[in-house]
């Protein structure tokens, strides 16, 4: 079953030169591919995301407590 979107950007390639198709085709693959890299950092992030605002939240209570210290780039 295809959506109406895709659908309409199939009628839209019917009417350009093979060429130019293929073009097209080439450029939505890298776009696509780019979303599905999106897509998984959004799920990555979002399994993550608790972990990470208690990493932060421990951080914030150590600086607090005055157990962090400066980091000195000298020494990386």
């Amino acid at each position: 079953m295809t959506s109406t979107a895709i659908a309409t950007v199939i009628k839209m390639l019917e009417t350009l030169p093979e060429t130019t198709q293929n073009q097209v085709v080439e450029r939505l693959r890298d776009y696509v591919a780019e979303m599905q890299d999106e897509i998984q950092w959004d799920i990555s992030f979002k399994k993550t995301q608790k972990q990470l605002f208690a990493a932060a939240r421990r951080a914030r209570q150590e600086i607090a407590a005055g157990h962090a210290e400066p980091l000195d780039y000298n020494q990386l």
